[in-house]
Formats: structure tokens, sequence, C-alpha cells
């Protein structure tokens, strides 16, 4: 399994292929997850074979964003994966599991075993970071770019409902992230609270 060849591999094809709308799914949140993912696994005590599994995951989970398009696109991320990761030495069960660890991060997030709960975990970290707001942004400009959102007020109500709904899996996260990510859910409800109807 060449985890570095298939790292290049995906990197490339992303800087080359994704599109410039994508302000938040875009090279950055990849290299984020991936970057978290390989901190959460080390708070939770992964190593080796399934280390390099998580990352891989990781690398690929919005690889799917090459079609341009929100809907679908975990799916996309593992026929990436199921297609090109053989030729770097990745065996069907290793890519069953990586495709089990992309398809988890769909919202509603469903992980069903600890690898899955810790890419879940990476993926959304910045809820309970001090970038959130930063990386929020970047967000909903890019649903305003492919008109999944109307405006503000209804970026605010989406974020309040997203929070209230969200967990954090991993012992990790819940420690180090989810205190934080309270305190922001508060913030917006007081300030969708001034909205009335």
């Amino acid at each position: 399994m060449n985890y570095r060849a298939a790292k290049h591999f995906i990197l490339n094809k992303l800087k080359g292929e994704l599109s410039p709308n994508l302000s938040y799914h875009g090279l950055r949140h990849t290299m984020d997850v991936l970057k978290m993912a390989t901190e959460i696994c080390a708070g939770e005590g992964i190593r080796g074979h399934d280390l390099k599994l998580v990352k891989t995951a990781a690398l690929f989970h919005d690889a799917g964003f090459v079609k341009n398009k929100h809907a679908g696109h975990e799916q996309e991320g593992c026929l990436l994966a199921q297609q090109h990761l053989p030729q770097f030495g990745y065996e069907p069960p290793d890519i069953e599991r990586i495709c089990g660890m992309i398809m988890a991060t769909k919202i509603p997030q469903s992980p069903q075993s600890l690898l899955e709960q810790i890419l879940c975990d990476a993926d959304l970290d910045y809820l309970g970071r001090t970038d959130f707001v930063k990386i929020g942004t970047a967000l909903y400009e890019e649903l305003l770019a492919y008109n999944l959102i109307q405006d503000e007020k209804a970026w605010n109500r989406l974020q309040v409902s997203f929070l209230s709904a969200h967990k954090f899996h991993t012992n990790t996260n819940k420690i180090l992230r989810e205190p934080v990510k309270q305190r922001y859910l508060e913030t917006l409800k007081m300030l969708v609270a001034t909205y009335g109807n």
C-alpha cells in the first residue's frame, strides 16, 4: 500500500479539477481534514495501517466535488477511491473500509466504527475551533455561489439547526471541541432570536 503515491495522485487531481467556486470544499478543506484526522488518530491511539487508511479516506472524502456538484459527492469520492486506489496497492477490504469512512461523513453523519467516527469528527472539526467564523464564511459564500442558500439570515438559521443536531463522536473531540462549539451555538441562537419571523 503506497500511501504517499496515492496522496500525490489525489492532491494533483483536486488541484487540477476542483471548481474555483468551491470556497469551502476546496483543497484547503481536504488538507485541514487530513491534519485533524491525523491528530484525532493520535488522541484515539490509532497508528500504523489503520492510520494510513484514515489519512487516505481524509484525502478522498470530498474528491467527488471534482464533479462540481454537492449532492452525492460522497458516493463519487468512493467511486474514485475504488477506481484509483488498487493501482497504489490498496486491497479490496481496505478500500471498503475507506469507502465506509467516506460515506459516514454524509450529513447526517452515521459512523459505525472508531475510524469512521474519527473521519466524521475531522471533517467538522472547525465547529469547535477559533477559526469557526472564517471557515463558516467560506462555506456560506460557496452555498450562495451554488444557489443553495438565500441570504445571511437563512444561513444563520441553518447554522443553529445544524449545530444543535451535530454531535462529536470521539472522546478526543468531545473534550477538545464540544465546549467551544456550544459557545458558538449560544451566540448564534441569540443572533437568530433578533430576526423575529
